[in-house]
C-alpha cells in the first residue's frame, strides 16, 4: 500500500500532466506503428519529417524540464524510431520508383557532336 500512495504523489504520477501528456501522447507512435502497413506511397515525407523534428524537441524537453520527465522522453524516442523508419520507407520507395522509371525509358545514348 505504501508504494502505491509513493507512485500516486509523485511528482510524475497520475495526479499530474506529466503522467497524462505522455500517456495521451503515445497515440502519436502507434499510430505511425499501426501506418508501417500501408504502402509507402501513402507517406507523407513533410509531415513525416515535422512529426521527426516535434519528437526530437520534445525530447529535450522532457529531459530538461523539472522533475525529469522519463515516461514522455521514452513515448518521443519511440516516435522518433517510427518516423525516421518511415521517412527511410518513403525514400527507398522513391528512389525504387525512379530507377524502374528509367529502366522503361531505356538506356541514354550519347550524341557526339
Amino acid at each position: 500500500m505504501e508504494m502505491l500512495r509513493k507512485i500516486w504523489n509523485s511528482p510524475v504520477g497520475p495526479k499530474t500532466t506529466h503522467f497524462w501528456g505522455p500517456t495521451f501522447n503515445w497515440s502519436l507512435p502507434i499510430a505511425a506503428a499501426v501506418d508501417t502497413q500501408k504502402p509507402p506511397e501513402m507517406i507523407s515525407p513533410n509531415m513525416t519529417a515535422v512529426m521527426c523534428g516535434y519528437s526530437a524537441l520534445f525530447m529535450r524537453f522532457a529531459w530538461v524540464v523539472q522533475p525529469r520527465n522519463i515516461h514522455l522522453m521514452i513515448c518521443h524516442i519511440s516516435n522518433e524510431t517510427v518516423q525516421l523508419y518511415q521517412l527511410s520507407r518513403y525514400f527507398f520507395a522513391h528512389r525504387k520508383l525512379e530507377k524502374k522509371e528509367e529502366e522503361e525509358a531505356g538506356p541514354k545514348t550519347k550524341v557526339n557532336l
